[in-house]
């Protein structure tokens, strides 16, 4: 090993596993590692502190390493100044660029520590400069977005990333400290997640929803309606199926061609879905379908009479779709990440690739939850890098008309 850096990392790197997957991150990458120092924790609210020298071959392969460490929260003792390189070709970031993250991200650059602005992970570091050559803004874009002649960071130098850290209080349940949820009182999940939206609500931040058709499905609806009146649905991310359907149900009471109130199929209701979808078409769209009085009832309607914002992405699959879905998804994904400022809270409920597309734009800073029935739904998020991410494996009907009755006074299903 030709090449080596020192680097640091501090955090609960015992209990929480860090550091086994930081020291297995340098073998999965070729290289080699000695712990020069670790100091731990010795009770369950102190942090622990490792500095470790790690090798590579050669010095490309280093700075790979050392872009994968900072996804952990890994820092360079030493982390110098940050590489610039022009983008030659629109689309396409210089070779060697820096992979970014989605934690708080600062780079160096003239002896200075400059903030990068919307932290997400996989996208390039972008600077502008004055005319002095002097940092003037540092931003995150994916690559779809860079164009030639931007001024890209390479290499792993001059950077510095900040982990959110967890509060861990002896004896006490602290909030949603195990990754993911299924044996835990859902009262006290339930109570847990509640405590979040206010927090952010009291902090004047917006609550995200990311949703599924299965809210629909689940009967849960009107507890989602009840939540948009109560304030705490600022923004809605969803595809095609969850609008689709809560139109269904609100114009014939049917999800899917299923009574919503019987449980059972009704005649002719297979049809249900695309006939919602032609009436919404008919009208333009789902805020003219409300201002008309055609529509008058569900998620939708409720979000337009609340100047709320949603954003609908969608698939191959989808039928219509609904004039207001996004069908070219880099499209999608601008319009989602528009929508990213002053959002505290995030809760993600019945929808996986959803939940994953959020979780990948979303910084570390911005607590979320995630709520399904299927527990590889709420351990993806954090396989893919949303470190931030906790799960409850439970029905969504039911965690939502409970969420519903805590957040909402006088609320009964």
């Amino acid at each position: 090993m030709s090449e080596s850096e020192s680097v640091e990392v501090t955090g609960h790197l015992m209990d929480t596993g860090i550091l086994s997957r930081i020291l297995d991150d340098i073998r999965e990458y070729g290289g080699d590692y000695v712990i020069d120092r670790f100091d731990v924790g010795h009770e369950a609210a102190d942090t622990s502190r490792a500095t470790i020298t790690v090798s590579a071959e050669d010095d490309d392969s280093l700075q790979r390493l050392l872009m994968r460490l900072q996804t952990r929260g890994v820092n360079q003792v030493d982390p110098g100044e940050v590489g610039v390189a022009p983008c030659e070709q629109d689309g396409v970031f210089p070779d060697g660029f820096y992979s970014t993250t989605n934690l708080v991200t600062r780079i160096r650059m003239g002896g200075r520590w400059f903030p990068v602005e919307n932290p997400e992970m996989d996208c390039g570091l972008i600077i502008d400069f004055d005319d002095d050559r002097r940092p003037v803004r540092v931003y995150t874009l994916p690559m779809a977005d860079v164009r030639s002649g931007m001024n890209v960071v390479v290499g792993a130098d001059g950077i510095r990333v900040e982990v959110p850290v967890t509060e861990k209080r002896e004896g006490a349940f602290g909030f949603m400290e195990s990754d993911v949820s299924s044996e835990k009182p859902q009262a006290v999940l339930v109570r847990q997640v509640a405590e979040g939206m206010r927090d952010a609500k009291a902090a004047g931040k917006k609550v995200l929803w990311v949703g599924g058709p299965g809210v629909v499905h689940t009967g849960a609806a009107p507890a989602m309606v009840a939540l948009v009146h109560a304030g705490f649905v600022d923004v809605l991310f969803a595809g095609n199926a969850l609008a689709t359907h809560d139109i269904e149900a609100a114009l014939y009471g049917t999800s899917l061609g299923v009574d919503l109130a019987m449980g059972r199929g009704v005649e002719h209701g297979h049809e249900h879905h695309i006939r919602a979808l032609n009436t919404i078409r008919k009208e333009g769209s789902i805020r003219a379908a409300v201002e008309s009085g055609t529509l008058t009832g569900g998620i939708m309607h409720a979000l337009v009479t609340h100047g709320r914002e949603f954003v609908l992405v969608g698939s191959v699959r989808d039928d219509g779709p609904l004039p207001d879905v996004y069908t070219d998804v880099i499209d999608g994904q601008r319009a989602m990440r528009a929508k990213l400022t002053d959002v505290g809270f995030c809760l993600m409920v019945a929808t996986m690739l959803h939940s994953v597309a959020t979780g990948n734009i979303l910084p570390a800073s911005v607590p979320l939850v995630c709520v399904d029935i299927n527990p590889a739904t709420v351990t993806k998020l954090s396989d893919r890098g949303s470190s931030q991410a906790r799960g409850i494996v439970t029905d969504v009907g039911l965690f939502l008309e409970q969420l519903a009755v805590e957040l909402v006074p006088g609320y009964r299903s």
